[in-house]
């Protein structure tokens, strides 16, 4: 049976990722154009987008509990099954209460996937392709994220709602039939990790290098699903149509793809941290200027430029993450990761949605700008420290 070897991209489970995260970003958008048609308010959209984080801001750190000891096959096959049940929902009971339920389901099954099949890839790299590894993931993430919203943009116009949801249960059935051959192929996946215990995590955030990488790589996954989320919003506010909605968040996936094709290099020539500084500040700036814009030129511009800036960020982070989480204990690592993530994307949307239904779209943008800001901050901490080391 033929196994990856240490310097090699484990495609197989990069293509998992991007079928699981065609059905997760698919379905995000389509809730939320669905609840915009049911005529949902800011702040409904804002706790449709909570409903999402709900289940990953739970139970992550479990999910990757358990990709430690019972490898990432079982946690990343029950992923997909939810993925599937979200988009199957939804299809079957078109509503405003259904698209929580299904947005629960759609959010927590992406998570225990992303965070099994992630660790893994990162088990399965040797060190000094790690970069590599998590940018053809981030790769693979901005293919999905430039055509998913066109596919799902074109089938509300065609067909309606119930229809695009249908649409996007073929990418769960191909994510897992593609686990399965990534099983069949690599069929491990386990370490023997320490025995986990009540608090053990706490140790992971006591760590100042842990807690900069949870905290920089938080901030832009955050800013990647504030902007999806909003950016239909803004789209409406100016008028465009679904399908030109959808240019605008495929924009975003574009910028993504272009900047990952160099940032390994980039990453040996500035280094991690300064990275990651750079790209905070230009997704900062980004979402100061998005809200003032409203033709579609200068907002698929404006998309494209946040892109680039997104697509810089996260592979590093997960590349850092690896190279300073415990022993054994990466799986939990990453999921510790994604509960502050989730944590940040349950509660800021309720409170941005609140937000924006008082004051407007340009509140919500511009309080993420003053986040993305002080991110960078934490980021130019790190650069300190790893001189000082």
């Amino acid at each position: 049976m033929r196994r990856w070897g240490a310097g090699e991209v484990p495609l197989l489970p990069v293509g998992v990722l991007l079928l699981a995260h065609v059905g997760f970003t698919g379905n995000r958008f389509v809730f939320t154009l669905h609840a915009i048609a049911l005529h949902a308010s800011s702040f409904q959209i804002g706790l449709l987008l909570a409903a999402l984080m709900v289940g990953p801001m739970l139970f992550s750190v479990g999910m990757g509990r358990l990709t430690d000891r019972h490898g990432y096959a079982r946690v990343g096959s029950v992923g997909i099954a939810m993925v599937f049940a979200g988009s199957a929902t939804a299809a079957a009971f078109p509503g405003l209460a259904v698209l929580y339920a299904a947005s629960v389901l759609t959010g927590t099954g992406f998570m225990a996937t992303h965070v099994a099949l992630n660790t893994f890839i990162g088990r399965l790299t040797a060190a000094r392709f790690r970069t590599d590894a998590f940018s053809a993931v981030a790769l693979a993430f901005s293919i999905s994220g430039f055509c998913t919203p066109l596919l799902a943009g074109a089938s509300i116009e065609l067909a309606g709602y119930r229809v695009a949801c249908l649409v996007l249960l073929g990418a769960a059935v191909g994510a897992g039939l593609l686990l399965r051959s990534a099983a069949r192929h690599h069929p491990s996946g386990t370490v023997r990790a320490p025995a986990a215990r009540a608090g053990a995590v706490v140790e992971l955030f006591a760590d100042p290098r842990l807690r900069a990488v949870f905290l920089t790589g938080g901030l832009f996954t955050m800013a990647w699903d504030l902007f999806t989320f909003f950016a239909p919003l803004q789209g409406v506010r100016a008028g465009l149509s679904p399908v030109a909605t959808g240019a605008i968040v495929s924009a975003l996936s574009a910028g993504m793809f272009a900047v990952r094709l160099g940032v390994a290099r980039l990453t040996q020539r500035i280094g991690e941290w300064a990275t990651m500084a750079g790209a905070l500040l230009l997704v900062a700036l980004v979402f100061l200027v998005f809200p003032l814009l409203h033709a579609l030129p200068t907002l698929v511009c404006a998309a494209f430029v946040l892109g680039m800036g997104l697509g810089c960020g996260q592979p590093v982070s997960m590349a850092l993450l690896y190279q300073v989480a415990p022993e054994g204990r990466a799986g939990e690592a990453v999921g510790a990761r994604a509960t502050i993530t989730s944590v940040s994307q349950t509660l800021l949307p309720m409170l941005l949605g609140a937000l924006g239904t008082a004051v407007g779209l340009l509140a919500v943008f511009w309080s993420g700008a003053v986040l993305f800001t002080a991110g960078a901050w934490t980021a130019r901490q790190g650069i300190r420290r790893e001189r000082r080391s």
